[in-house]
């Protein structure tokens, strides 16, 4: 004898029989053409198991996992491929980089891109933690940005002073050192030659006693009008651009016991092609030759 069949009352479909609380479990089957659709990617599933990489198996690649899977196909080796591609496009260039100099890399739109796409890369890498990443710097450390520098600006004076850094390791290293007039000069003094540098570059009063001071004791570096020496290294005090502050008190301290910056020499580091994209990179972000 067959069993009655449960119809819901108020949907009108056959239950499964199933109930809980009152609550009864229609009879539902999945539409057809969800079924074909799930059928067939069960197919597809095992057939991209046996052509491509699936689950890690000993068949794999060691650690690195996976079915190799009959056509072969990893992406460790597509990887590769687009690596090697990238490489032989990179050494096109670089074979036209390493026999123009900087004039003609200038000149040369797709060869000045290529050498500043990598100098940007090299200066995320190496120089962003010190100028920070668009090179802007911070107190004490120079910015990028603007045409004042310390031993100029143009590209072979930025390069030599990449490649050989500033009170670095390195036997042509760029040495620049002010002295600390704390020993040699009164408060007095010292407090006299900072108001004459502030009016320099600021309004404000000069100091006659000052100025005599800085006759005496830093002319010779910053020069008689303060506007520096990229010979000596010497900063530019008449300009409004300041590495550790600018106000009477940080100039009083930097003329008592002065700080000193040290730059690495990337020499060591970086290959002659780096250091060179680094140097025309740094320059297109506002080098000069002030």
């Amino acid at each position: 004898m067959s069993k009655k069949k449960d119809i819901d009352s108020f949907t009108g479909i056959e239950t499964t029989g199933h109930e809980w609380d009152g609550i009864k479990e229609l009879n539902n089957p999945s539409p057809r053409w969800w079924l074909i659709v799930f059928f067939l990617c069960c197919v597809w599933s095992v057939g991209y198991w046996v052509l491509y990489p699936a689950w890690p198996t000993f068949s794999g690649d060691g650690e690195r996992g996976g079915t190799e899977g009959s056509m072969g196909w990893t992406q460790y080796d597509q990887l590769k491929d687009s690596q090697a591609e990238i490489r032989a496009r990179k050494s096109a260039y670089l074979a036209s980089f390493e026999a123009a100099s900087f004039e003609e890399v200038q000149a040369d739109e797709a060869l000045y891109a290529f050498a500043v796409a990598g100098g940007a890369a090299a200066f995320k890498d190496n120089c962003a933690t010190c100028h920070s990443t668009g090179g802007a710097g911070s107190a004490g450390y120079p910015n990028l940005n603007d045409d004042d520098w310390l031993w100029g600006g143009d590209i072979d004076t930025i390069h030599e002073t990449i490649r050989v850094g500033v009170r670095a390791v390195h036997d042509e290293t760029r040495f620049s050192e002010m002295p600390a007039f704390g020993d040699m000069l009164s408060e007095t003094e010292i407090a006299d030659v900072a108001q004459h540098v502030i009016s320099l570059s600021q309004d404000g009063d000069d100091s006659a006693g000052g100025a005599q001071v800085f006759a005496d004791n830093c002319a010779a570096c910053h020069s008689e009008n303060g506007r520096g020496d990229h010979a000596l290294g010497a900063p530019d005090l008449a300009d409004a651009i300041w590495f550790y502050g600018d106000t009477k008190a940080d100039i009083m301290s930097q003329v008592r016991k002065p700080k000193h910056g040290v730059m690495p020499t990337w020499e060591a580091r970086l290959d002659a092609n780096t250091i060179r994209q680094l140097a025309i990179y740094v320059h297109s972000l506002g080098g000069g030759t002030n």
